[in-house]
């Protein structure tokens, strides 16, 4: 599936010398500057799911509530290796250990200690990350996030993204071109332009059900280059 956004910015003016030398050696333009901004896209099924999981525990005292947590956390981290998650693919990210109060009339009560400590986990079968999702809830895990939804390797659907963001550039500068009696005589610059970063991420938490069998559906994710080309015309 494709979709070429192109927006074009023309400016026609004989380029002076004075605004030549700004430009530098590689933009002087003898003839009629083009600027063109392309975006090429491809669709690709994710291949990579990426989770958030943590275990929270509340506890009397610090201690407690640290060894309730141990317990629970290498429960889960068996499910992982039962589940064949390699060592590389789980990483901490937060571990933190704070007292809980409540607050009634002015006057602060002590409730415990909470402990929470949240791996983040790379599953590499899109089609069993439900599974393992079920499995990790059943051993303790109390905190969700994600999936985010994510590339083994992108580079191909890149390449291609360029090529169709490049071939968009080319007939864009030859319509112009020919609309105000012109050709394309050279391309000026390539400035290959970041793309933000997409949100892949849902809210996993808020849907999921012990009862049943989780289902992760990846669905497809656009994958886009963006280019813009400064084309001289003459």
């Amino acid at each position: 599936m494709l979709r070429l956004l192109a927006a074009a910015s023309l400016a026609f003016a004989l380029a002076a010398p004075a605004a030549a030398q700004e430009a530098g050696p590689a933009l002087a333009i003898a003839g009629t500057r083009l600027d063109v901004t392309v975006t090429g896209e491809t669709i690709r099924v994710p291949d990579i799911v990426r989770i958030s999981a943590g275990v929270t525990t509340l506890a009397p005292t610090p201690g407690e509530s640290m060894r309730r947590n141990a317990e629970l956390m290498a429960r889960v981290r068996a499910a992982l290796t039962r589940a064949g998650v390699s060592d590389r693919d789980i990483q901490t990210t937060d571990f933190s250990l704070q007292g809980e109060y409540r607050h009634d009339d002015g006057t602060r009560t002590l409730l415990g200690y909470r402990v929470t400590n949240t791996l983040l986990i790379r599953l590499r079968s899109v089609a069993d990350s439900g599974r393992v999702l079920d499995a990790l809830v059943a051993e303790g895990v109390n905190a969700i996030e994600g999936p985010m939804m994510d590339f083994e390797d992108p580079s191909a659907a890149l390449d291609e993204a360029r090529g169709r963001a490049i071939a968009a550039a080319r007939a864009r500068a030859e319509i112009y071109a020919r609309g105000f009696g012109l050709r394309v005589k050279r391309v000026v610059l390539i400035d290959d332009v970041p793309a933000p970063r997409p949100a892949a991420r849902d809210n996993y938490a808020n849907s999921m059900s012990v009862d049943t069998s989780t289902t992760i559906d990846p669905g497809g994710r656009i994958i886009s280059v963006t280019l813009r080309v400064v084309f001289e015309l003459e």
